[in-house]
């Protein structure tokens, strides 16, 4: 006898609930050259859709060993070659940010990052907060959710 549908429904997800974490890992790199062009197919010959600057964050959706697809802050999709990323990872200002002293809402501002500006993260806490570092050298702390990257 074979068992419902229902039952058998209940143990795919089971059994997917119990793969490891990892698996479902975001991988997140950064544009390692001054500018990283971006295809719409995984070849120099494909059509070149835009350049995205150094620093910037991507994520890597489709790793063909010289060619990664990628997703970018505003969800677009393209071809990069592997090459042009760095596994140095980066993030980017939703809006414009205080980055502060401490991981405090209240801790003095440090210095304030426009919309889009690329930051080195430093470490990622657990509170919410991330610590980073500014290509000047500053360092501070904001909230995970004030930026794109994590």
């Amino acid at each position: 006898m074979r068992p419902p549908i229902r039952l058998v429904f209940h143990w795919a997800w089971l059994s997917l609930a119990l793969l490891p974490a990892a698996a479902f890992a975001l991988d997140y790199r950064s544009v390692s050259v001054p500018r990283g062009i971006m295809y719409d197919a995984p070849s120099v010959k494909g059509k070149k859709l835009f350049i995205v600057t150094q620093f910037y964050p991507v994520e890597v959706i489709v790793d063909l060993g010289e060619w990664d697809k990628v997703r970018d802050k505003t969800g677009s999709l393209a071809w990069i070659e592997s090459r042009q990323l760095a596994v140095k990872r980066t993030v980017v200002a939703v809006d414009r940010i205080d980055v502060r002293e401490t991981a405090d809402a209240s801790a003095p501002v440090v210095f304030r990052a426009d919309k889009d500006v690329a930051l080195e993260l430093v470490e990622a806490g657990d509170n919410g907060w991330i610590k980073v570092r500014h290509r000047d050298g500053l360092t501070g702390y904001i909230l995970a959710n004030q930026v794109w990257g994590i």
